[in-house]
């Protein structure tokens, strides 16, 4: 009889020798996880840092690494199309796109060169041009909805650590709002100057924000912007319409140099998939401020 409280301690204690594996499609999701999971579990991210979630081909051990998760957290197939068919037996995989809660933002109405819109079909980008904006991290508002989305999972996946997971999104909430009041102060200062950006990623941050972006090279990172479209943009860059062009780390900026030569408009880097932030508990919190500095320092300049 001694070894039934024995028993009984060693079963309640069970759930605890094996930490719930979360996994996200990208670096950015990991980030608002980890604030989540913190005292509890690592979530990983299943794209190499550097890597486009535009085009992304899943290798053997990424489709392991899906089976294994006991929760996948991804946009949802208008982003990663590459986890359409993979994603489609497990119920573990939560699309945060297709959650009613979350605000998504709708690109009618592209910041694109009017005259080049349309007509440069080199661009190959038409097709998705009046779709959702996919990059829903950039949106101070609906990264506190994904990380009340991830919360709740959790909880009902994990009930031994619920309450961790609830106070932990208090806490997120809180360094999230401190976080919004600073930069929403700062970006204000820059509201007037104009910009182009490489990647048309930045729509949730813009609107937030009330920033000024006067277009963009290209909606697909992986797909050159095409001829008439570089024109169009050299041509109101010359006639000084903005202050700066931001490239992004993940791809090559010969293409921006070129573009800006000799119109004396700076040259800043914006990056979206937050690759230099390590995944800790405020690695979000720090993305955002990292953001904010991007834009500053290149917008800034006298």
């Amino acid at each position: 009889m001694k070894l039934l409280p024995l028993f009984v301690a060693l079963w309640i204690q069970a759930p605890l020798a094996h930490a719930i594996e979360v996994l996200a499609s990208v670096h950015p999701l990991s980030l608002i996880s980890a604030a989540i999971t913190d005292g509890v579990t690592q979530p990983h991210t299943l794209l190499p840092l550097g890597s486009s979630p535009h085009d992304y081909a899943l290798r053997p051990s990424d489709v392991r690494r899906l089976r294994q998760a006991d929760l996948i957290i991804w946009v949802g197939p208008q982003m990663e199309r590459f986890l359409i068919k993979p994603l489609a037996p497990h119920a573990q995989a939560l699309a945060l796109s297709e959650q009613p809660s979350l605000a998504l933002y709708h690109k009618a109405g592209s910041r694109a060169p009017a005259s080049d819109e349309h007509a440069d079909h080199d661009d190959h980008d038409h097709d998705h041009e009046h779709g959702t904006d996919t990059h829903i991290w950039l949106g101070p508002e609906q990264a506190r909805q994904i990380a009340r989305l991830i919360s709740q999972q959790l909880q009902q996946r994990d009930p031994l650590h619920a309450a961790t997971y609830a106070a932990n999104l208090a806490r997120f909430e809180q360094a999230l709002t401190r976080a919004d009041r600073d930069i929403a102060r700062r970006m204000q200062a820059l509201a007037s100057r104009g910009y182009f950006v490489f990647h048309d990623a930045y729509g949730y941050w813009e609107r937030h924000y009330g920033l000024r972006n006067l277009g963009h090279f290209t909606l697909n990172p992986d797909q050159r912007p095409g001829a008439r479209r570089l024109a169009d943009i050299q041509a109101r860059l010359r006639a000084g319409q903005a202050r700066c062009v931001f490239a992004e780390p993940q791809f090559q900026p010969a293409l921006i140099t070129a573009v800006t030569q000799g119109t004396g408009v700076a040259i800043g880097s914006l990056d979206p998939l937050a690759s230099s932030i390590a995944v800790t508990a405020d690695g979000y919190i720090r993305f955002m401020h990292q953001l904010a500095a991007q834009f500053e320092e290149c917008l800034g300049r006298p």
